[in-house]
């Protein structure tokens, strides 16, 4: 199976550390960055994917707001430089110990956080770089290599 994510959700994985929206969003992405933790790839998205489920009944939902998809252009392009290789929607990867820890590296630096402007979670997901992940769920990743 494969978790279908769009692509600023790759860059909040970094630092997710089960704080959310809603308890069923929290739930929902704990079991999925779990999942990622086992190995299992991710396909990625173009507009709502699987973080987003849990909040796609609320009328205030802003997973199809235009400053969303801008997001997740803005962090593809992002992880595609520090990667050096295209990360469109559509294309599958399986997220291996290296390439998580050359995330979480170029994060913290704040060379790959230039989706996160006007996140509302942005001053959370900054401390948790600072303080080295330690509160992450997605802490350790089985080894695996990148799909091109």
């Amino acid at each position: 199976m494969t978790i279908r994510l769009r692509a600023h959700h790759l860059l909040c994985l970094l630092t997710y550390a089960g704080k959310g929206y809603s308890p069923a969003f929290t739930a929902g992405f704990t079991a999925i960055a779990r999942r990622i933790a086992n190995g299992e790839s991710i396909t990625l998205e173009r507009g709502p994917d699987e973080v987003c489920a849990p909040m796609l009944g609320d009328p205030a939902c802003h997973c199809h707001d235009d400053s969303v998809a801008r997001r997740d252009r803005r962090a593809a392009r992002d992880i595609a430089a520090l990667l050096g290789r295209p990360v469109r929607p559509g294309d599958e990867l399986v997220l291996d110990a290296a390439t998580l820890a050359h995330m979480r590296k170029a994060f913290a630096t704040g060379a790959l956080r230039g989706a996160c402007g006007g996140c509302g979670w942005s001053g959370l997901c900054r401390d948790i770089a600072a303080d080295g992940y330690g509160a992450a769920i997605l802490s350790a990743c089985r080894p695996a290599r990148m799909e091109p």
